[in-house]
């Protein structure tokens, strides 16, 4: 894999066959084959197999794949094998929701500090995390050696906080407010747009109530000319 480029359409579902076969996992499934895998996640058998023949294959002629070990090693590839320290900066519903999901911490996320501006929230705590005001946020991301930051703030703010974030060390932003940041090229950023992503399912189920119409009125008008 080393000086690979692995495109985003790859990584994108590397998450998703990580969760099935955590589920797999759980439902004590030892082994399965790409077409079996295929039936559950509604990817072609020949796309799994290419996805994971860029990081080696980890399959068998004739067994198919070791679900244990396959689950382990996608976590190796995705990083969450190690432990990633995070902050909140926003602690207002969102950044209260994303704190209070403990499924993180499972997957090697550690929530380290909750910062916002808005005096009633300063110094409540969410789920044993106290929120801070973003005066000493520099100073707390170095010393709590925070390499991840969470953006749950208006946009009209997220700029100046991604400066001050890539200044202090951040490498990371997962990024809820909705404007694109500039950031150094060793910065990455992943936006997570809620409202777009509303837009496509709105798109989604249109298109099908569309088609839905559609063949209705054809099959009237098929019945009215059969009719006459």
């Amino acid at each position: 894999m080393e000086g690979r480029e692995i495109s985003k359409a790859v990584i994108t579902r590397l998450p998703r066959y990580y969760r099935y076969l955590g589920e797999l996992l759980e439902s004590g499934v030892e082994r399965i084959s790409s077409n079996e895998l295929s039936a559950r996640m509604h990817v072609t058998a020949s796309q799994i197999r290419q996805d994971l023949n860029n990081f080696g294959g980890f399959g068998q002629q004739g067994y198919g794949y070791n679900v244990k070990y396959l689950y382990t090693e996608i976590g190796k590839i995705l990083g969450i094998d190690r432990q990633h320290n995070l902050i909140i900066i926003g602690a207002g519903n969102l950044g209260q929701a994303i704190a209070n999901y403990a499924n993180f911490e499972k997957r090697g996320f550690i929530i380290k500090g909750m910062f916002d501006i808005n005096p009633r929230l300063i110094g409540l705590v969410v789920r044993g995390i106290e929120i801070r005001g973003v005066d000493d946020l520099e100073q707390f991301i170095m010393d709590n050696d925070v390499q991840m930051a969470a953006l749950t703030i208006p946009k009209t703010k997220a700029p100046e906080i991604a400066d001050r974030l890539v200044s202090a060390g951040i490498k990371a932003i997962w990024n809820f407010a909705h404007v694109d940041l500039t950031v150094p090229d060793d910065v990455v950023v992943e936006n997570v747009h809620l409202s777009e992503s509303l837009m496509r399912l709105s798109y989604r189920v249109c298109s099908m109530q569309d088609r839905i119409e559609e063949e209705k009125t054809k099959a009237s008008a098929k019945s009215a000319k059969q009719a006459k």
